[in-house]
């Protein structure tokens, strides 16, 4: 895993969101799951705080490139081929987990998630002012979000944990694009793309029922 310890730039998760659509518009797994390498190396960059969601990231792709390179990898390509694969042979745990709780539907969903929370918090670090405090902003793209899905005791320990984050500024110049306007101009080109991702697989789990998977 050591991919996934080296050194953050946002520039390569905006290439691997970029990728991540072909012409139909499908998901394609492989830049989707290279896209949040890069968020998982974001994330560790900022150290401890984030350990909470990065060490089940790393725990969800692993899961993935299992399913990737095992007996049935042709159904693995894009989310919809393997929604399609799944959903159809009755591979997905619909109301428990029991039978299939590692499904590749399962398991982007919980990376679905997580997608929407940095998403919007990456979108209020770009629009927010320079004083803005990056504590609040996470905790508030958190509570739009992930906090849906976790305890209580959890929410209390991750909004505590948020304070630790740096100034706007600091964060900004940790994507290790250059200054922190460079930052905001490389978001402002990297965040459309993984919005679209998002809303396409938002889609995609809606016209299953999928959203809600135990």
């Amino acid at each position: 895993m050591d991919d996934l310890e080296s050194e953050f730039n946002l520039k390569v998760v905006l290439v691997s969101f970029k990728q991540c659509l072909n012409e139909k518009e499908e998901v394609l797994l492989e830049y989707y799951l290279a896209g949040w390498r890069g968020l998982v190396r974001f994330l560790n960059s900022l150290g401890t705080i984030f350990s909470f969601i990065s060490k089940d990231v790393v725990t969800k792709l692993q899961i993935m490139d299992q399913l990737r390179s095992g007996p049935q990898q042709e159904h693995y390509s894009s989310l919809q081929a393997m929604v399609a694969y799944e959903v159809g042979n009755q591979l997905v745990d619909l109301e428990r987990r029991s039978r299939h709780p590692d499904s590749g539907c399962r398991t982007v969903l919980r990376l679905h998630r997580a997608l929407r929370w940095l998403q919007l918090f990456l979108e209020g670090v770009r629009t927010s002012p320079e004083d803005a405090r990056t504590s609040v902003l996470c905790t508030d793209s958190y509570n739009a979000s992930l906090a849906t899905y976790h305890p209580w005791i959890i929410r209390r320990a991750v909004t505590v944990a948020f304070c630790a984050l740096p100034t706007r500024k600091v964060f900004l110049e940790s994507m290790n694009v250059g200054s922190s306007e460079q930052a905001v101009e490389m978001l402002n080109e990297a965040l459309p793309f993984i919005e679209h991702v998002y809303n396409i697989s938002q889609k995609l789990y809606a016209e299953h029922a999928l959203l809600d998977l135990p």
